[in-house]
Order: structure tokens, then sequence, then C-alpha cells
């Protein structure tokens, strides 16, 4: 492939994506088989898995699913060994593995059971998940990782909901992706954050209608973008028109942080 097309292109490449099986997973996904690359997908619900691996392989490219609990680092350890047994490489990985806050709470409502969870998932879960693939990439001399966090990692969340684990979560997950780009800047591997804003995606299922109507006012675009909306920004840091970029933070929310 010549021309503007091989910046963005990853042909013949492995991408791994957790959280596979629906939503912003299952788009990452489907954008990484159209962008060229064979994928590995990741999640605790294996109908859903199937169902993305069925659209990975109607655009030509191999899948590989495996059911897996990022909470659990043995498990996530025998998935990324599944992969590098198939594949026997890995070009990129996204962390998009994650949970909300449910119920949503002020922070002294909170239970603990609760804090833990949204933290194992969406911190626990990234450190597990990217420790992995560094393994492999550091013998390959190569690879990226980009790790989904959110504009609620970068502000507050309470002016439309309150979210203390996510936003503190998440947060952590932006000042990890800036260490890991730090880390890994001389070994060919480039670590960066997507932070969707509002997307259509099953985070947002058993919100109430008024939060619904909050978020949508919250945007300056004013309206909630569909889940595909997110492939464009994952093919760019995944493939080569963003080498020369690491420890970043790429923000797509209809406007929100620019307020």
């Amino acid at each position: 492939m010549t021309g503007l097309l091989h910046h963005f292109s990853l042909e013949d490449e492995v991408a791994l994506v957790t959280g596979a099986a629906s939503g912003l997973g299952a788009q990452l996904a489907l954008a990484m088989a159209e962008a060229g690359a064979d994928v590995v997908c990741l999640d605790v619900d294996s109908a859903g898995l199937e169902r993305t691996a069925e659209a990975v392989r109607a655009v030509g490219r191999a899948a590989l699913t495996r059911t897996c609990d990022v909470t659990d680092e043995k498990a996530v350890a025998a998935a990324f060994s599944a992969a590098a047994a198939s594949f026997g490489r890995l070009d990129v990985m996204f962390n998009n593995a994650g949970i909300v806050d449910r119920p949503i709470e002020l922070l002294h409502e909170t239970k603990t059971e609760s804090w833990r969870a949204v933290m194992s998932v969406n911190l626990d879960g990234v450190y597990f998940c990217a420790r992995e693939a560094l393994k492999t990439m550091v013998t390959q001399g190569s690879g990226k990782i980009i790790n989904i966090a959110s504009m609620w990692g970068l502000a507050g969340s309470s002016s439309v909901l309150p979210l203390s684990a996510y936003t503190a979560a998440k947060g952590a997950v932006v000042n990890l992706t800036r260490e890991l780009g730090l880390q890994y800047a001389e070994a060919g591997i480039q670590v960066n954050a997507l932070c969707p804003g509002f997307y259509k995606t099953g985070l947002r299922r058993g919100l109430d209608a008024d939060i619904d109507e909050r978020r949508l006012a919250f945007v300056p675009m004013r309206r909630v973008a569909d889940a595909a909306e997110i492939r464009g920004p994952a093919i760019f840091l995944a493939s080569p028109a963003s080498n020369y970029m690491t420890g970043q933070t790429l923000v797509v929310d209809g406007g929100c942080l620019a307020k």
C-alpha cells in the first residue's frame, strides 16, 4: 500500500481488544480489522465475543476470542499466551474493558464494594493487560498500547452526574499513560490514551431520562456520538500515522472539554 492510506494501514498486524463483546470495544475490533489487522477479542461475554469475531471475519481478517475477566491476572496472562501461540506477535493493544459506578451516588454514600469493583476493572485491568502486552512488545522492539480513558479522566463529572470511582480510575489511567509513554519511549513502543465523551453504548443503560437530557445539554455539538465514530481516532492511534506521539491523550468528546 502506498500514498496517504499507507500511514493508516495495519496490514498483517495483530491487535488485541479488551471489552470487545459490545459497545466501543466491538467497534475498536472492527476498526482494526478494517485497517488490515487480525484481532484478538477478550471479554467476559462469550456470546458477544462471537458476534464481534464474526464481524471481523466478514471483512477478511482472522479473529481469536477468549473469555477473560481483566481483573483476574492469571486469566489475563493465559489470554495473552493464547494470542501469542496463535499469531506469534502483538502490535496493538486496546485497554478498553470498563464499568461505571452503580448505583450512581455521592462519595459519602458509596459502598466500598462498588468502589473496588470499578477500580478492579478500570485500573487493575489496565495494569494487568498493559503488563502482558509490554512483555511481548519489549521483545519485539515495537508496539502500540491505547488505553481507553475518558473525558472524565481529565475533568470532574458531577456537572452531569457523580461518578467518584470512575473519574478517579480514569484519571489514574491518563497519568499511567503518560508514565508508560516515558518508560517505553526508547523501546519503540508508543502508549497513548483515547478519551471519549458521550457515546451510545451499554454504559448508559439504566440512566434516568433527566440524566440523558443533562448529558445532551452538556455537549456543545448537541448530540451523543454513535459508537462507530470511535473508529477513526482509534485507527490513527494504532497506525503509523501516530508514530511520533506517546504519553498523550486524544479527546473525542464533541467539544465538552473545550468549555
